[in-house]
C-alpha cells in the first residue's frame, strides 16, 4: 500500500509540474503573441484607437485565462495529496478569482464584439485582425 500512496504522490507531483509549466509557456506565448499583435497594428494603422487597445488586452487575457485553468488543475491536484483546510480554502479562492476573470473576460470579449459588429453595421470598417 505505501508503494502505491508514494508511486501516486509521485504521479501528482510531476503532473502538477507539467501543469504549472504548461500555464508558464501560455504566459510566454501570450505575452510574445500579443507583442506581435500590437507591433503589427502599430505599423498597419497608424491611429492607436482605444478599439486597437482593447484587442491587444483581450488577446492577452485570453492567454491568461487559458493559463489560470492550467493553474487550478495542479492546484487541485495539490489537494488529493494533502487535503489540509489551508490547501482547500486556497483552492476555493483560486476557483472563485479564475471565475470571476473569465466571466469579466469574456463579457469583455463580447462588448467587443458587438461594439465590431455595431460599426460594420453602420457602414465603417473594422481592421481586420493580422494574427487572427
Amino acid at each position: 500500500m505505501e508503494l502505491l500512496e508514494a508511486g501516486l504522490y509521485g504521479l501528482v507531483n510531476i503532473s502538477r509540474f507539467v501543469l504549472e509549466a504548461v500555464s508558464v509557456f501560455c504566459v510566454i506565448v501570450g505575452f510574445v503573441k500579443t507583442a506581435q499583435l500590437a507591433v503589427a497594428r502599430n505599423r498597419r494603422y497608424s491611429d492607436s484607437t482605444a478599439h486597437a487597445f482593447n484587442r491587444v488586452r483581450l488577446r492577452f487575457g485570453m492567454w491568461l485565462a487559458l493559463a489560470l485553468e492550467f493553474q487550478l488543475g495542479s492546484d487541485v491536484l495539490s489537494t488529493t495529496i494533502s487535503p489540509s483546510l489551508e490547501e482547500l480554502g486556497k483552492l476555493a479562492v483560486i476557483a472563485v478569482v479564475r471565475t470571476l476573470l473569465n466571466y469579466f473576460l469574456g463579457k469583455e470579449i463580447e462588448a467587443e464584439y458587438e461594439l465590431e459588429r455595431a460599426v460594420v453595421a453602420d457602414g465603417g470598417a473594422v481592421p481586420e485582425d493580422p494574427l487572427a
